[in-house]
């Protein structure tokens, strides 16, 4: 048997996959990996399949070789990753070259004494072959997955310092340059974030990273009405108290990017969701139904223990002002339900052990029935309980009526009723800080929660912003821009109640099992896909930016005008209340790159199990999909002369 190319190296394991594009670039690897490591071996095969063999293990040793060439083209220009993705590149060349040898029939061994030759002989040698290229093919595409995450850490940097910038702006004309320097950077950065959300593997990972951006997006608005305000009213400290509200969310906001895409937090802590009752109820019904299979795996006090544990979530509902005295009664009653019925299982459990039962008896398995139905009445009632509330005061606030009447109330100048109606506003902001933490408590998903967690923050921030943004209109009653910052903030909120609404939908759907929550995106706006390339929009949403920018400034100038009947400031203003100038196209929308079969010519004359095997190997390595790596590749594969080009390019 020949000696293998690879024989002496280790398949690396411990690369871990954090993205969809890695992992589904990969799996036709791995597939075809397989196939060809289960490789039967048949009887004597003719020459021109042979032949056929040879070229395809040949094509895929080319394929390999213009796959590293990206590689190491991107090493260039990469120092850091120079030496870690030059050897992986040099470990995939050899698997490659590697296996066009193993399946080269001009070198095969010696037939058998009874005449018969059979394909891949060199099992072992294929074997790791096989495994040296899948983990080099792997290590090229994570390392490759690093300099997209650089780009976005370079591209958040940009963002910090502007803002920095921004924030120390003493004067309106300065403002106006930094910001459209701000508008531009932040454009990029949604553009990186948003391929980078869409592609994680993780839904926690991608829930999180919606919610960010979510923060991000709109809080580039009130960053403009917010500083403009302060700027044109820099002695008001209503003004500056919202303006410093702004800033300070949206490093928070840039600081959770950061440590969804570094997979990182400061001094090492690790983020952990609060124990939702959905969760707890979950892991105790596991654990019941497990003792099933295990009777001794458990100590008794662990299920009681994990019970109470649920049971004392439950007094975010029982102790709420806002609960009424029926649904209180029915949670306490269905808890104390709950507790019985374990109590008899654990009884009839112990019973069980004592005549070392080796699996449940008779009369376990009925407590098993009745306490796992037990808690899910409870699990009910609390859905129940919070969707009716939030339903409820999502109807109470249709109208929005707490926001017209402090708009009113700061356009009259009258502090007296905006600290009334800010009173007003406080309470419905608690009710729905309440609400959204006991609809977290039934979301049923992880990616569900952590929506309700950011929709809980959103109101929680936004509800003082708005106000101070009242007070400095009451303050400033004639300031245009001042009313024009209320408004923004009072539509921030509106916006909130509205995504409030699609995530009621979402959990309603989730406990009646019409889905299972893997696709929620906590951003919850719906997203209408645009045909536009990425260059198309991001002039499109820079061309808002700068309009909307462009219209602030000329609000400004108008108010400095004492004579409001000249013409021109008439013809100003009707410019400046255009409608349209504010929309801003998503950003996030990329065409995908078309996937067409590569070496099909080549394989006619091999068995179906061959020819998927070993084509299929080849393809995939026109499919990566790590953002300027993928059309790179398809030009390396199938468009060979322009390779100097893409090699300058992709880079």
């Amino acid at each position: 048997m020949a000696s293998s190319p690879c024989s002496s190296v280790n398949f690396d394991s411990g690369l871990e996959i954090k993205t969809r594009s890695v992992e589904q670039t990969l799996i036709p690897l791995v597939s075809q990996i397989t196939t060809l490591i289960n490789h039967k071996d048949k009887p004597k095969k003719s020459e021109r399949t042979q032949q056929a063999i040879q070229r395809v293990g040949q094509a895929v040793s080319v394929a390999v070789g213009r796959f590293v060439a990206v590689g190491e083209a991107i090493a260039v220009e990469n120092e850091e990753l120079k030496e870690e993705m030059g050897m992986a590149c040099f470990e995939a060349r050899r698997a490659g070259d590697a296996i066009a040898q193993l399946t080269d029939v001009g070198t095969a061994v010696t037939p058998p004494v009874d005449g018969r030759t059979t394909v891949f002989s060199d099992r072992t040698g294929m074997v790791k072959a096989a495994r040296m290229l899948l983990s080099s093919v792997t290590k090229v595409l994570v390392l490759a997955d690093r300099i997209v995450i650089k780009q976005i850490i370079t591209s958040r940097n940009k963002v910090l310092v502007t803002l920095e910038q921004l924030e120390r702006v003493s004067t309106f004309q300065e403002f106006v340059q930094i910001f459209s320097q701000f508008g531009n950077q932040m454009v990029e950065f949604a553009h990186l974030t948003g391929d980078r959300q869409n592609d994680l593997k993780d839904e926690n990972k991608k829930a999180r990273m919606a919610a960010a951006r979510a923060v991000l997006e709109k809080c580039t608005m009130m960053l403009l009405t917010a500083s403009k305000t302060c700027l044109r009213h820099p002695d008001c400290e209503s003004a500056r108290i919202n303006k410093d509200a702004v800033f300070h969310r949206m490093r928070f906001a840039l600081e959770q990017v950061m440590e969804i895409v570094t997979d990182a937090r400061p001094c090492g802590e690790t983020k952990v969701l609060p124990l939702s009752i959905y969760t707890g109820i979950k892991d105790f019904k596991s654990n019941v139904e497990g003792l099933r299979e295990g009777l001794y795996l458990l100590p008794h006090q662990a299920l009681s223990g994990q019970l109470e544990a649920v049971v004392e979530r439950t007094e975010d509902f029982t102790d709420s002002a806002y609960t009424s005295h029926e649904h209180r009664e029915g949670i306490l009653q269905l808890c104390q339900l709950a507790r019985q019925d374990t109590d008899q299982l654990i009884t009839d459990w112990m019973e069980a052990q004592s005549l070392n039962a080796k699996e449940a008896t008779e009369e376990m398995e009925l407590s098993i029935l009745k306490t796992c139905q037990s808690v899910y009445e409870l699990r009910r009632e609390l859905h129940k309980v919070a969707v009716g509330r939030a339903a409820d005061l999502l109807k109470l606030h249709a109208e929005h009526l707490p926001l017209r009447a402090l708009k009113a109330s700061g356009g009259e100048g009258n502090l007296e009723a905006v600290a009334e109606y800010a009173r007003t506003l406080g309470e419905q902001k608690e009710q729905l800080v309440e609400t959204c933490r006991l609809l977290c408590h039934v979301s049923g998903t992880e990616p569900l929660e952590i929506t309700c967690i950011h929709a809980e923050e959103t109101f929680h921030v936004i509800g003082p912003q708005i106000i101070s943004a009242a007070q400095t209109l009451a303050l400033h009653p004639s300031s245009k821009i001042a009313k024009e910052n209320l408004d923004v903030f009072c539509e921030a909120w509106e916006s909130q109640l509205c995504d409030m609404a699609v995530l009621l939908r979402e959990i309603n759907d989730v406990f009646e099992g019409r889905r299972g929550g893997a696709k929620h995106s906590a951003n919850l706006k719906t997203v209408k896909a645009v045909k536009l390339d990425a260059e198309e929009q991001s002039t499109i949403a820079k061309l808002g930016l700068e309009l909307r920018l462009l219209t602030s400034d000329m609000d400004t100038e108008v108010e400095k005008w004492e004579d409001q009947e000249h013409d021109i400031v008439r013809q100003g203003q009707s410019l400046s209340s255009m409608p349209g100038i504010d929309h801003q196209p998503d950003i996030d929308h990329h065409p995908g790159i078309d996937h067409q079969p590569g070496i099909d010519h080549l394989c006619m004359d091999i068995e179906v199990e061959d020819t998927c095997a070993i084509t299929n190997l080849v393809d995939m390595m026109c499919i990566v999909n790590i953002h300027y790596m993928a059309k790179s590749m398809w030009i390396w594969l199938f468009q060979p002369d322009r390779s100097d080009r893409c090699i300058k390019s992709s880079t």
